[in-house]
């Protein structure tokens, strides 16, 4: 089991750890940056479709590895508006349940793609 090294900062802030000491002999997983896509490619017009898409795309690719989101040690998280940002914790919330992953949430300009909203990308370990 990858153990959370807390210091106080996290908590403070938010449903995350401030650092993931990982096991010896931990497999690894690195996804690249995965946005809210439909299965026909096209991007959904709303923040919150795109985000439950990006993370069930994530949980694809982990459950594809076998493992699950106990497994993540950190989340890289960029949306481009910030008052999206009530809506996307309730929903990284939601997917995590008691997971609390390293983390970083950045608002950025654009992404690839004008209509995207969000891209996440994490890293796993099991």
């Amino acid at each position: 089991m990858n153990t959370p090294i807390n210091v106080g900062i996290a908590s403070k802030l938010g449903s995350y750890s401030d650092a993931i000491q990982i096991n010896p002999g931990a497999r690894w997983l690195y996804t690249s940056g995965t946005p809210g896509l439909n299965e026909d490619g096209t991007v959904p017009p709303d923040f919150e479709t795109q985000a439950r898409l990006a993370w069930k795309g994530i949980l694809a690719m982990l459950h594809a590895a076998d493992m699950d989101v106990e497994h993540i040690v950190k989340i890289n998280q960029s949306l481009l508006r910030r008052e999206d940002l009530t809506i996307y914790r309730k929903i990284r919330n939601e997917y995590l349940g008691l997971a609390r992953p390293a983390s970083m949430l950045s608002f950025i300009n654009e992404l690839v793609m004008p209509e995207m909203l969000i891209e996440l990308e994490i890293v796993a370990a099991k």
